[in-house]
């Protein structure tokens, strides 16, 4: 059985119509760099930092004052990383931790990395995806001292490149791996197979991701512990739903300029990711349909809709309001298609095939599996690059669809996403990479572990100030009737936002609350001592 859905390399150089995908995340650039430089590949330039630095390969160096501005504003908007960073920065708790990641490279996953660099550890950093990279967010983060390599619009070729080189490094071994899809867990996992079983912990923060690792330990191949991030509720409730809520219409704005009322748009998947995209849509007057093979995501909420919404018998309305129906049924009517499954091949060629003319199709997911981009590249279609991230595929009839991104995540290739909503999966990654990494021998096995309650809670607690926000506290009397504690947590271990994804169904185990107390000097009350109680952080399976 395959391990991992490995993306396909190509050797091959991009044109550099499409690889130079500026937007307005590098509107610097061209203060920093001149004609010639851009068309070079950053491969090719020898490039140093300052202070004469040269482990790392970024589009222009130069940029690093602006980028340094745009780290500087995303902290602003990330309380808890600022918390985390000043109350346990004294400590260290990850002195001696060697951290590859492989995360989108924005003004947000910077701060991530310097935190962790103030914690102690020791960073290298590769993009999960070619059009993500803020270019002068990666220049700061080299000209800080960070080995990163990553630039807007890379070939495959530069991608898998870029990941090799934040692994091997002379007199340096990774033992901790930060990943966002499973790309640079499958690297290490196929090239490097005497480091990968030296890793101490992998935290892995996407629904593509966690798949490729469950679909390790299910063949007794997962070697380390790993956690998994984005089925913690915070994960789900904040980002997956309120960051793509927010950032799918920036990217569709910006690259589109696509007016959104009476249109009619299908939406396939219905988990929090095509929740925030349906909500975001049908605010804007559009006519949203869902497709689902889930029929509890497909019933999901309350007919606070039905009864006043207008729709057709032949595609009933889900309890929130939208038109439950099959991609081949509406296909030939809607004027955009937006993917967000997690799976490949939700929108095939028989479907682009039956698209009506000027149809826009992009991709929310974190991969770009989900549209089969293979059939659209043969000799009788003919490809035009427009603009930045938007190209037409023209028919021999002359019907076109405008692509987004090539079928890349629209919102970090197209936009940029809000720095507070990635602040809580950021703190959760950091706290995640802390316990992994402190944990004594024999506590966790080889396997996938969740967060427990009490640190999603956590989490969600260092962010309530930013709105003055105050929590009721229970009597003594209410917590012993609910039979919790009355500092939490207030939810048991099993409990999820949504229900349990086939691959993980009577397989989550919990992260243990340890009786070590990382930051017992700084007032962080956070690794508890479990009791029998799952409420309490046990390590126990889940039974969601």
């Amino acid at each position: 059985k395959q391990e991992f859905n490995k993306r396909p390399t190509k050797t091959g150089r991009r044109s550099l119509s499409r690889s130079i995908s500026q937007s307005s995340t590098d509107s610097y650039s061209s203060v920093c760099s001149d004609s010639s430089e851009d068309e070079m590949s950053p491969r090719q330039k020898d490039q140093k930092t300052s202070k004469g630095l040269t482990d790392f390969c970024v589009k222009n160096i130069k940029q690093a004052e602006f980028g340094r501005k745009e780290i500087e504003i995303a902290e602003q908007e990330m309380p808890a990383l600022m918390i985390l960073k000043k109350r346990a920065g004294g400590e260290k708790p990850l002195a001696g931790a060697k951290v590859v990641g492989c995360t989108h490279i924005t003004a947000q996953t910077a701060v991530l990395i310097e935190t962790l660099v103030a914690l102690g550890a020791q960073c290298r950093w590769s993009a999960c995806n070619i059009f993500s990279t803020q270019n002068t967010v990666a220049a700061a983060l080299a000209e800080a001292g960070t080995a990163v390599f990553a630039w807007r619009g890379e070939s495959e070729d530069d991608f898998w490149w870029c990941i090799d080189k934040s692994v091997e490094a002379q007199s340096w071994q990774p033992n901790m791996i930060l990943d966002d899809g499973g790309d640079l867990t499958h690297w290490i996992y196929k090239k490097y197979p005497s480091i990968f079983k030296r890793i101490r912990g992998i935290v892995e923060e996407s629904v593509t991701g966690v798949y490729r690792l469950y679909q390790l330990s299910k063949a007794s191949r997962l070697c380390v512990p790993a956690m998994n991030v984005n089925d913690s509720v915070t994960k789900q409730k904040f980002d997956n739903l309120y960051c793509c809520k927010e950032s799918i219409l920036d990217g569709l704005k910006r690259t589109t300029a696509f007016m959104f009322g009476g249109k009619q748009v299908v939406v396939c998947g219905y988990g929090e990711v095509g929740k925030g995209c349906c909500a975001a849509l049908k605010a804007l007057g559009a006519v949203v349909y869902v497709t689902e093979v889930d029929p509890i995501c497909a019933l999901q909420n309350t007919m606070k809709s039905c009864l006043n919404s207008f729709h057709s018998p032949s595609f009933p309305l889900s309890m929130d309001g939208f038109r439950v129906a099959k991609l081949s049924e509406m296909i030939r009517h809607v004027d955009m298609v937006v993917t967000c499954t997690g799976n490949k091949n939700v929108v095939g060629r028989e479907h682009l095939d039956k698209m009506k003319n000027g149809c826009i199709v992009c991709n929310m997911g974190h991969s770009n599996t989900e549209i089969d981009l293979a059939s659209l590249r043969t000799t009788e279609l003919k490809w035009e690059h427009v603009r930045s991230q938007v190209d037409h595929v023209i028919w021999p009839d002359g019907k076109r669809i405008v692509l987004l991104a090539e079928g890349r995540l629209l919102n970090l290739s197209c936009s940029t996403v809000p720095s507070f909503v990635l602040s809580i999966t950021a703190t959760t990654q950091a706290l995640a990479l802390i316990e992994l990494f402190n944990a004594p021998e024999g506590r966790y096995k080889q396997d996938v572990y969740l967060l427990p309650k009490k640190m999603d809670e956590y989490v969600a607690s260092l962010h309530l100030a930013t709105f003055d926000a105050h929590l009721t506290e229970l009597t003594d009397d209410q917590a012993k009737y609910l039979g919790i504690s009355k500092h939490g947590p207030f939810k048991p271990n099993y409990y999820r936002c949504r229900h349990a994804l086939p691959h993980t169904q009577n397989t989550h185990k919990h992260m243990d609350v340890s009786n070590r107390n990382c930051f017992s000097n700084t007032g962080i009350k956070l690794f508890r001592k479990p009791t029998s109680s799952p409420a309490d952080g046990a390590l126990v399976p889940s039974t969601a």
